[in-house]
């Protein structure tokens, strides 16, 4: 499926673009001492969001502080990643966004991820989502279960909606990251929006973490879709619903599936336009959020927007209309620029 990469490509570099702190992009090197101090600093503060958070009873917040342990090293038992999301989703209110983080609680030495309760508990309470389908199909797919594969394709099919509740995750991290104000340690001085800006950093990294379906898996099952009647249709259904999907990178491949296998030209080519507005939107995203470690007021209004819930898409949306970027790109726009 030619073109296909450079889309993901794209999402992949720029969505959600805010590393955490134990994945920074490097800085230019002014002062190594103070940027060793600052990321020690910043581990620090995690570690007690962490703490604070962990006694909760309901799952929200216990989710928010399991994805802010999980980079940790060394964490106590009590306050790991493993028992944090563990007591998550057996809280009261839990619902299937527990379980699709709890997909990375696994051994990958092992060869036991993702987590294979989680992924049973997924396909019980949401079998409507082609999201856990396409994580089954992938986890099938590498183990050489080739005509399971094939079913969970056609479940995901068939499905309503694609979430891979991201927006969820943000939704926690955003709610509960402000529990304790950073310390001055933990703050850059290049950074001039200050504690909002770290909390957008914290978040936005923390949630790059989400387990995501093995979206190429479901390309190469595709590709060959021109030959099989039946696997072209399960492809092209599939495609609308990933149109419609929590994130870019589902949407993209959505748009790819109907630009490749639509018989009508017309849609190939309405699909290639609306393939090109999404590398517009994912890249003009990456620049706004760029800008939340430097203006105070772009990184408490994605901070807003995380914490009112939806999905990436939806987000990054309502970010782009709100600070007035089209979310059409310009007729004389390259994809490469």
């Amino acid at each position: 499926m030619r073109g296909l990469r450079h889309v993901w490509l794209a999402c992949a570099l720029t969505t959600m673009a805010a590393p955490a702190w134990a994945a920074r992009h490097p800085k230019p090197a002014t002062n190594h001492q103070a940027d060793v101090a600052r990321d020690k600093a910043l581990a620090g503060f995690q570690r007690d969001l962490v703490s604070v958070l962990a006694p909760r009873a309901d799952a929200l917040p216990l989710l928010g502080a399991a994805l802010l342990a999980r980079p940790l090293p060394n964490q106590p038992k009590y306050n790991s990643f493993h028992a944090l999301i563990d007591r998550a989703a057996q809280a009261q209110d839990a619902g299937p966004a527990t379980d699709w983080v709890r997909l990375a609680d696994c051994d990958a030495k092992a060869d036991a991820c993702p987590n294979s309760e989680a992924l049973a508990a997924l396909q019980a309470k949401a079998p409507d989502n082609a999201a856990v389908w396409l994580l089954k199909l992938g986890d099938d797919q590498r183990r050489l279960h080739d005509d399971e594969a094939r079913q969970d394709l056609a479940r995901a099919a068939g499905a309503t909606l694609y979430d891979d509740y991201a927006g969820i995750s943000l939704k926690a991290l955003a709610s509960t990251i402000a529990v304790l104000p950073p310390p001055a340690a933990t703050l850059d001085p290049k950074d001039t929006a200050g504690a909002a800006g770290l909390q957008v950093m914290m978040t936005f990294g923390s949630a790059r973490a989400q387990p995501q379906p093995n979206l190429p898996a479901t390309a190469k099952l595709c590709e060959g879709a021109a030959g099989d009647a039946a696997l072209k249709a399960d492809c092209l259904k599939l495609g609308k619903v990933l149109e419609w999907g929590s994130s870019p990178l589902a949407r993209s491949l959505g748009l790819h599936l109907r630009e490749t296998l639509a018989d009508d030209p017309a849609q190939q080519d309405d699909a290639r336009h609306a393939r090109r507005n999404l590398i517009w939107q994912v890249q003009n995203f990456a620049a706004l959020s760029a800008r939340a470690q430097t203006d105070p007021a772009v990184a408490q209004h994605l901070l807003t927007l995380a914490r009112n819930g939806g999905s990436e898409m939806s987000l990054m949306l309502a970010a782009l209309r709100n600070a007035g970027i089209a979310t059409e790109a310009p007729a004389d726009w390259k994809t490469g620029s």
